[in-house]
């Protein structure tokens, strides 16, 4: 951390599961649509369009919205909307902790991790925060690779990771096949 200020942040926070999951991209990417479709599945709103990112009381990143817009929502095709009417005071928090960062790209244009056996970081205000790179095409059940990604952090949390398993599996049957056992 550099400083106490928060920073002003163009996404959407939502939290999944536990985790607070940051979803940047351009405008019209499908942020608030995504953040709407998790609202829908149980998940909670912390704020949409701007979020600011500071510290909590322990250093750690957190978000939370503007009051003015707290806990709305501009859907294009729709207009303004007001989540906790819609979908009740349990889906919306004030505040909630940043665990992940998923920057939504147009698919073909980013950088996409096949394989997710490394940790990609970006900056978020004065924190660096594992990110993922996920490209959105008509038809993608962005909400749905959101809460996967969200498991997924909290397995990697945990100290297990489904990638670098399979990789363990491939080289032991490599190191067998070079020893001349094919089982």
């Amino acid at each position: 951390m550099t400083s106490d200020s928060p920073a002003r942040i163009h996404g959407s926070l939502v939290e999944v599961d536990g985790l607070g999951v940051l979803l940047l991209g351009k405008s019209g990417i499908g942020k608030s649509e995504a953040a709407l479709e998790l609202v829908m599945r149980g998940h909670r709103l912390v704020a949409d369009d701007v979020v600011w990112v500071g510290p909590d009381a322990d250093g750690r990143p957190e978000g939370w919205s503007d009051e003015l817009i707290r806990y709305y929502m501009e859907l294009r095709g729709i207009g303004i909307v007001h989540v906790p009417s819609l979908f009740g005071e349990e889906s919306v928090l004030e505040r909630h902790g940043i665990d992940l960062v998923i920057r939504l790209e147009a698919w073909g244009t980013g950088q996409v991790d096949h394989i997710g056996l490394g940790t990609v970081r970006s900056s978020v205000g004065d924190f660096e925060l594992p990110t993922l790179h996920l490209p959105v095409a008509p038809g993608r059940a962005i909400a749905s690779l959101v809460e996967v990604a969200a498991r997924n952090q909290r397995l990697k949390r945990s100290g297990r990771s489904g990638a670098a398993e399979l990789d363990e599996r491939v080289l032991d049957r490599l190191r067998r096949a070079r020893e001349g056992d094919q089982g």
